[in-house]
């Protein structure tokens, strides 16, 4: 129980240091910001702590799968500070946040080409955003979709080369899929099929369907801002991390819903090799 909650406290503070990133590294933060982003903080650790500390899941999927949401958690964490770093950027000049920029502004020019993720993004903006805004959104995400693809990646080897999720042991599908009762709706390896491939499909088009979204609403109702710092930074971390998020969930599920038809594929030769040796006496 000691350990279980001492590992719930410790990942409950590195919540609370992911959503306050921004708001400690980058300068003129007004005191309403700093306790928003105080009271989200405690909120989400709190929240975070309750999940990991109760033996009983509630809403975390793969909670006992590790390493699926310690890959995500790195992937948020790894991209709102370094997008966090570019903006700082803009009024402390240093060679970190520089060389960052610069990496972003490489990608970014790579992967903006006609109806492409970033170009579309870039599109979102207002007609009359200057030159350098739409270079720090570019870099932006430029960086944020270099880091998600490498997540993806990442888990993609993990699940052929290091054979996740049985190589930490055998994998109890109430535990790491809370919300998914086995029980309804029909076959469950067709279910989990499905969910997979709907995440894989939903999580590609998603990068392309934000910007249109939100640039088809602007008529409707105020746009995003993008001149503030932070809703900079949460907003392509949003738009780069949820389609990344759902892809890598589709590739899970695709995982389990092969490793229960393997399961059902041996035991349909166990009993079919009985009954053979059943027949032969």
């Amino acid at each position: 129980m000691l350990v279980r909650m001492s590992g719930a406290l410790m990942r409950g503070l590195f919540v609370a240091l992911l959503i306050a990133t921004p708001a400690i590294l980058l300068p003129e933060v007004t005191s309403d910001q700093s306790q928003l982003v105080v009271l989200a903080a405690l909120l989400a650790a709190f929240l975070t702590f309750a999940e990991y500390n109760s033996p009983s899941p509630s809403i975390v999927e793969f909670r006992d799968a590790a390493p699926f949401n310690r890959l995500r958690f790195v992937t948020v964490f790894l991209t709102v500070f370094l997008l966090t770093a570019i903006a700082r950027g803009g009024s402390d000049l240093n060679s970190m946040s520089q060389g960052i920029a610069a990496i972003g502004t490489i990608v970014g020019n790579a992967i903006d080409f006609p109806f492409s993720p970033v170009r579309l993004i870039v599109l979102m903006l207002p007609h009359d955003a200057s030159a350098e805004m739409i270079d720090e959104v570019r870099s932006a995400a430029g960086i944020s979709y270099l880091i998600s693809l490498i997540a993806m990646v990442a888990f993609g080897a993990l699940v052929r080369l290091w054979n996740w999720p049985v190589r930490n042991g055998a994998f109890n599908v109430w535990v790491n899929l809370p919300l998914f009762d086995p029980t309804t709706g029909g076959d469950v390896l067709y279910r989990l099929q499905r969910d997979a491939r709907f995440n894989i499909a939903f999580g590609f088009l998603l990068p392309f369907v934000i910007p249109a979204v939100v640039k088809a609403a602007s008529d409707l109702i105020d746009p995003v801002s993008l001149e503030n710092p932070q809703t900079l930074i949460w907003t392509i971390t949003a738009w780069a991390f949820l389609p990344a998020s759902m892809i890598m969930r589709g590739i899970a599920m695709s995982r389990i819903a092969g490793m229960i038809e393997e399961k059902r594929r041996r035991a349909h030769q166990t009993a079919a090799k009985d009954a053979e040796y059943q027949a032969a006496w």
